[in-house]
């Protein structure tokens, strides 16, 4: 039997890059002055639908991304990679949004989508590490959620269709537990397992020179039946606030409890070596200049 999985990917800024300018006065990221890149568990989430594609012919695999018009990228590279139908949520009105509203405007195009039976996301993303979001939009839609997912059950129908269950290995401190859920469900993703395949050249040649374009209803169904009735250059859709029915109060920094009040700029500067003598009054007198500055305890 086929599944419908929807996998949830995000343009992050580039955190191995960060400088004094990675962050605006008004406490959002200046997204201009980093690199921008696929965040890397969300990848690993694609593959994880993929890989279930692979193992269940007729699953359909939709990627979402909520972002400017950049961040359409991330939905090529999706495409470069299997996904069958792809969809950017655009629009002035989700700017500043924190993860309650994120997840609010994910909910909203999942239900736009229909009919879901599985989504997929990374575990967090490096631009935020709150790893909220998922387990957000979880509750939104009333949908069972395992989170930190490493790999699937080892039994063969670990994705089981037919019962409408799903087996998956999370990660958990000092090890890892096995558990089973029912269908619809949630599941994030860390980057231990499920490496992400490579881009399809043939993949590549068809989708280089897809754009995001906004469709009616009617075109959007169209679409989503038949991939190969979009034009080149449309097949990543464009969805704003009124498209996924949304609540403009609920979206945005509207829609956003959250505030960045201040900013400290920390810079860490190299300082004299101190050699710590090994032996009990020395490692204790250590900790105890640890505890007095609050970098432990």
């Amino acid at each position: 039997m086929s599944l419908n999985i929807v996998v949830l990917v995000k343009q992050v800024p580039d955190t191995k890059n960060v400088t004094g300018k990675a962050m605006k006065d008004d406490g959002t990221v200046n997204r201009a002055a980093l690199p921008a890149i696929f965040n890397p568990e969300d990848l690993h989430a694609l593959e994880a639908a993929l890989t279930v594609k692979d193992r269940n012919p007729g699953t359909r695999v939709n990627v979402i991304t909520m972002g400017p018009p950049s961040a359409a990228q991330v939905l090529k590279e999706s495409l470069y990679r299997g996904a069958d139908f792809v969809a950017l949520i655009s629009d002035r009105k989700f700017a500043g949004a924190d993860t309650l509203a994120t997840s609010y405007a994910l909910k909203c195009a999942i239900e736009k989508i229909g009919g879901v039976d599985l989504v997929f996301c990374g575990r967090q993303a490096i631009d935020g590490d709150t790893a909220q979001v998922g387990p957000q939009t979880a509750e939104k839609l009333g949908m069972n959620q395992v989170t930190c997912v490493s790999a699937f059950g080892a039994e063969t129908n670990a994705v089981d269709a037919k019962k409408r269950t799903i087996t998956a290995r999370r990660s958990i401190e000092g090890g890892y537990e096995v558990v089973r859920t029912k269908m619809p469900a949630l599941l994030t993703f860390t980057d231990e397992g499920f490496s992400p395949r490579p881009p399809s050249a043939r993949r590549v040649m068809a989708y280089k020179n897809a754009v995001a374009a906004a469709t009616n209803d009617a075109s959007y169904d169209e679409c989503y039946m038949n991939a190969s009735a979009c034009k080149d250059d449309e097949i990543i859709v464009l969805w704003d606030i009124a498209s996924i029915k949304a609540d403009p109060e609920s979206c945005g920094l509207a829609g956003s409890p959250t505030k960045v009040k201040k900013i400290d700029s920390v810079v860490l500067t190299a300082q004299d070596i101190r050699m710590i003598d090994n032996t009990e009054e020395g490692i204790a007198r250590l900790v105890h200049e640890l505890i007095a500055d609050h970098t432990i305890g």
